[in-house]
């Protein structure tokens, strides 16, 4: 629960004078209900059905105490259907507290009668300064421990509503517990993932070509003829050139240099520079970035780049990438056949990467295209 707008002190009154009327209702339902759901409640065949019952009237009687929260204090709340256990628990508590609230009130009124009776006979006739200071002293004392009281009251029903109409703070702790642990291990995954395909593109990739050229150079040492050893070491020379290019792919995969250097404007102008798609660029960040979101956007481009590239007959590619406040927003879109898996490693190990920084990934790819990679990372 949250309260964005405080409400005003006048209308808070009036919340909980109206707390005190529903109060009342609570406990002629209590009485009502409870007396006519009691025998069905003691025998165990018929306990289930007459729980459910007693529970439907309390879910209504809540409904109105949200509704009453929601209208004279401006709390919002989360969707959250609470148990029927909690629905009893909290109106039960609620009758209590809000039937005190009610007696504290009447106090209060009953002792601002007092005060007004007081102080006209303080007019009318004289009374020694003693008995004054006392009576003053009396009533001050009082006053204060009606307020204080007015206002615990206050804080608990403000509690009960927080844990019956959202997640209790244990909640919401396990939950962010869950989210770091699913977080934690899927990044160890695709770290894995991602060290498996370096390897596989050094073994498959550069491995074979320095092979290639290994026997390149070892023919132009047996060559008979110059102009044969000549030709060799040409081709060698051109393994050679070739090698070193894909060894920076391989490099630019696992992380690219230009990130630290150049920035990630510069980063992504080399990944369209390498994409054998058109690709039309939209940057629209106002300031530096952290490193972490950087590598991240980085790499959510640089993968749909390439699958689109390899996989989708996309005839262009567009990539927007657009800072609002504290979130990083990243658009990759294709216009190819679509049908994208969600699931594959790719985009699993992309998700993970963006879940560790608190972001969210969303495909859409629909059979026909096309298709769509969004990421929201948030730069605080």
């Amino acid at each position: 629960m949250r309260e964005p707008v405080a409400a005003p002190f006048l209308l808070r009154v009036l919340g909980v004078l109206i707390g005190c009327l529903t109060a009342l209702l609570g406990l002629v339902y209590f009485a009502v209900a409870g007396t006519a759901a009691g025998p069905f409640l003691l025998w165990p065949r018929t306990r289930p059905r007459a729980h459910a019952l007693l529970a439907s009237g309390a879910r209504r009687l809540t409904a109105l105490e949200r509704g009453r929260r929601s209208v004279f204090f401006h709390d919002t709340f989360p969707v959250h259907r609470a148990s029927d256990q909690q629905i009893l628990r909290y109106l039960a508590v609620r009758t209590y507290s809000g039937l005190l609230c009610g007696v504290v009130v009447a106090m209060v009124d009953f002792g601002a009668i007092l005060a007004g009776i007081f102080a006209v006979s303080v007019v009318r006739t004289s009374m020694s300064w003693v008995d004054l200071l006392s009576q003053f002293v009396l009533g001050g004392t009082l006053l204060f421990l009606a307020v204080q009281g007015l206002r615990a009251l206050t804080d608990q029903d403000a509690r009960l509503a927080r844990d019956c109409f959202g997640p209790s703070e244990r909640e919401l702790l396990q939950r962010r517990i869950d989210e770091l642990a699913t977080s934690r291990a899927a990044v160890v995954r695709a770290v894995d993932v991602e060290r498996r395909r370096v390897e596989r593109d050094l073994h498959d990739g550069v491995q074979q070509r320095l092979v290639a050229l290994a026997m390149l150079l070892g023919r132009a040492r047996r060559g008979r003829t110059p102009e044969r050893a000549d030709a060799l070491l040409a081709q060698a020379h051109k393994e050679a050139q070739e090698v070193l290019t894909e060894l920076r792919e391989v490099a630019w995969r696992v992380y690219p240099t230009a990130l630290d250097s150049l920035g990630l404007h510069e980063a992504l102008g080399g990944v369209s520079e390498r994409c054998a798609l058109p690709v039309r660029m939209e940057y629209d960040v106002p300031g530096p970035l952290p490193s972490a979101v950087e590598t991240a956007a980085y790499f959510v481009v640089s993968e749909a780049v390439t699958n689109a590239a390899k996989h989708s007959s996309a005839e262009e590619v567009s990539v927007r990438v657009r800072q609002r406040g504290a979130v990083l927003t990243v658009r990759v879109r294709d216009t190819g056949r679509g049908g994208a898996d969600a699931g594959g490693s790719g985009l699993t190990g992309l998700r993970s990467r963006v879940a560790a920084l608190d972001g969210t990934l969303d495909v859409d790819s629909p059979l026909g295209g096309p298709t769509t990679i969004t990421a929201e990372l948030p730069c605080a």
